[in-house]
């Protein structure tokens, strides 16, 4: 199996590595055959090419069995005027490789509900997955601009969906949901916008196809307020593009911090091993602030490699045997800053790595 790391800018290379060296070890633990190669993307890569996914990169991206990026970005390429920004990296490999459901588990450990900003009596059983549509909506659409209007300057951003693009993930969310606990909320604006309309409708058509999984509709404006006051009640969650990408970080918050959270992002394409080809990455950012300071919580990357296994690899073993490394790691009390308590362990990023590393073999 040939994987592709991406660690990018700001933390990503220090989450990076410590993913990498765990998947490593699982090769190791469990006979897997993965060879790795690595390329550039993002802020470093404009520095160095000019554009933040140069074409050899993206035809190793096309050509391998799936990819573990870090992160993009920074305060150095935040100008939203820029011709080149390192969030186009990330747009692009997702068009190019077709991966249309980003997953994004959140599931509240109990060593951790206190580094958590919600009452503790809200956060425990939480367990959900959020699924987001990644290839269409107001991201993409056409004409997305800044022109002259008549009355002074004016833009336009385009949100479109086309029947496709919405059932393919909604057909993806019911699996899921049939394989879980059986219950589907699918994310909408139906009260205002046409695009939500339209989703709605081929979701009802599609729930009846699976009658076994009790499906509910919910507006993104109250599922931004029952994401805080009752998460328990939800198990798979489907949405668009612009409303995914503002949930699932408010979603963070439940388990703690975003150090937390890895994700999937997963397409048709097969690999060589006849399983989804897909990108894996934990969903925080760059975090350049702490950059190169061993201070980054490498837990959300090490886990996206836990995907990478199960969801790429079909090797539910050694994905289940990072998950529960990270556990006991947890339960012996060791934390990066960003969720430590008292009375817990301090440890640097590296030190992170080793400890669950530690724990696998155990």
């Amino acid at each position: 199996m040939k994987l592709l790391t991406l660690p990018g800018d700001g933390i990503g290379p220090e989450v990076t590595r410590e993913a990498v060296q765990t998947l490593k070890l699982c090769a190791e633990r469990f006979h897997l055959d993965l060879t790795f190669d690595e390329g550039i993307v993002g802020g470093g890569a404009i520095d160095q090419t000019g554009t933040p996914l140069p074409k050899e990169v993206l035809a190793k991206a096309l050509d391998c069995d799936a990819i573990l990026l870090g992160a993009v970005g920074g305060p150095k390429w935040d100008n939203p005027n820029a011709s080149m920004r390192p969030e186009q990296a990330l747009l692009a490999l997702r068009k190019e490789l077709g991966l249309f459901a980003n997953l994004r588990p959140v599931t509240v450990v109990p060593q951790l509900i206190e580094a958590a900003p919600l009452k503790a009596d809200i956060l425990r059983g939480v367990d959900l997955l959020v699924v987001r549509e990644l290839t269409g909506g107001i991201y993409f659409g056409k004409p997305s601009e800044e022109r002259k209007g008549t009355s002074g300057r004016e833009a336009v951003d385009t949100c479109i969906y086309s029947e496709q693009e919405i059932a393919r993930v909604l057909r993806v969310s019911f699996d899921l949901a049939r394989r879980r606990r059986k219950k589907l909320t699918s994310v909408d604006k139906a009260n205002i916008l046409s695009t939500s309309r339209l989703w709605r409708s081929i979701a009802a058509a599609i729930a009846r196809e699976y009658p076994n999984v009790a499906f509910e509709n919910v507006l993104v404006d109250a599922m931004a307020m029952h994401l805080l006051r009752r998460p328990r009640d939800f198990d798979v969650i489907v949405t668009e593009n612009l409303f995914g990408d503002i949930l699932t970080d408010e979603a963070s918050m439940l388990a703690g911090s975003m150090g937390m959270l890895p994700s999937a992002s997963l397409g048709e394409a097969k690999n060589r091993l006849g399983q989804t080809r897909g990108l894996y990455e934990p969903i925080h950012g760059s975090a350049p602030d702490i950059a190169g300071q061993d201070k980054a919580n490498p837990l959300a990357s090490i886990l996206s490699a836990a995907l990478l296994l199960r969801y790429s690899a079909s090797a539910e073993a050694a994905a289940s045997a990072i998950e529960r490394a990270v556990t006991r790691v947890l339960d012996t009390g060791y934390r990066t800053p960003d969720i430590s308590q008292p009375g817990t362990q301090a440890v640097g990023c590296h030190e992170m790595g080793r400890r669950v590393r530690e724990a696998i073999g155990a």
